[in-house]
């Protein structure tokens, strides 16, 4: 075994160690061995390449991808998930398995049921992941590009996979408004691993925005204690933490009043200082409705 690999090896360790190194360290690691990794002309996969460095290779990128997600690094994250993706087109015979430096999360079953012995490292996960991120983003187009691929290669089990259930399941249900299911999928016991629970508390602050915008469209006012269901929140302290510095609403005796909606003439007056219409409620509560039928159509154009 040359220097070259015993020092990935041991850069790999380093890097899997139990409580993990500072970020600094982490960073530092991670440039180490993608240095190693030119060195032995083995950042990307090439006929030449040998199974072993391949899966030395293929761990490296992954642990970067995944220590990425859990600094709350998802720039670093999709860097990470664009290197890993020619190695993600070999078969799973190019590469050795369990051959040095293999561990536990290298070699953690994708749960899909149909591991069949194949040495697929980390893909589900990490591919699971990029979709729930892609999903965060509200970039549905590359979402169903990613799944499409999925499917038209046959190399992930899609349908049984839970990585990959996860992110297809939340985008179902955003596209049905059913943001409950989707709260609710984004507890701790409703994640398939820590690393999904990153990207789900960023989904959930989407979806909480989105409510937070319409509502405004909608309504006048809002007592405190619905618009903590209304948005998903924990506490109604959590509701006036939101409602006052996130969104610039006022809190006044137990109700959230929108700012979009006070007029010269005080709390809720129009112009004239007159109060807003139920008419105008509905006008308004129309578009949010028609907003919404229009972002599901084109979502139908994706699909």
């Amino acid at each position: 075994m040359s220097a070259s690999i015993s020092t990935l090896i041991s850069l790999l360790s380093q890097l899997k160690s139990n409580p993990p190194p500072s970020p600094d360290k982490i960073a530092s690691l991670l440039s180490s061995a993608k240095r190693t990794l030119l060195t032995l002309n083995a950042l990307l996969p090439t006929p030449s390449t040998s199974p072993h460095l391949l899966t030395l290779a293929r761990q490296v990128l992954e642990t970067g991808a995944l220590l990425s997600i859990r600094l709350h690094q998802p720039d670093a994250f999709t860097r990470y998930f664009q290197q890993l993706l020619p190695f993600y087109e070999l078969p799973s015979s190019s590469f050795s398995g369990r051959e040095n430096g293999g561990d536990a999360m290298e070699i953690e079953t994708n749960r899909s049921g149909k591991n069949g012995g194949e040495d697929r490292g980390q893909r589900s996960k990490i591919t699971g992941l990029y979709l729930l991120l892609l999903l965060t983003k509200g970039d549905y187009a590359g979402f169903h590009t990613v799944l499409e691929g999925l499917e038209v290669e046959g190399s992930v089990g899609a349908e049984e996979d839970v990585f990959v259930q996860y992110p297809i399941k939340l985008e179902r249900w955003l596209m049905e408004g059913s943001y409950d299911r989707v709260w609710g999928a984004t507890k701790r016991e409703g994640v398939p691993s820590e690393e999904f629970g990153v990207f789900s508390e960023v989904l959930i602050g989407t979806i909480r925005s989105e409510i937070a915008s319409c509502s405004e469209k909608a309504y006048l006012s809002l007592p405190i204690a619905n618009a903590k269901n209304l948005l998903f929140l924990d506490s109604e302290g959590s509701v006036v933490e939101f409602a006052s510095e996130r969104r610039g609403w006022l809190v006044r005796d137990g109700r959230i009043y929108f700012p979009s909606l006070q007029g010269p003439g005080g709390l809720g007056g129009s112009e004239e200082g007159g109060i807003r219409t139920e008419k105008e409620i509905l006008v308004a509560s129309g578009q949010v409705i028609e907003n919404t039928i229009g972002y599901a159509r084109e979502l139908e154009t994706i699909v």
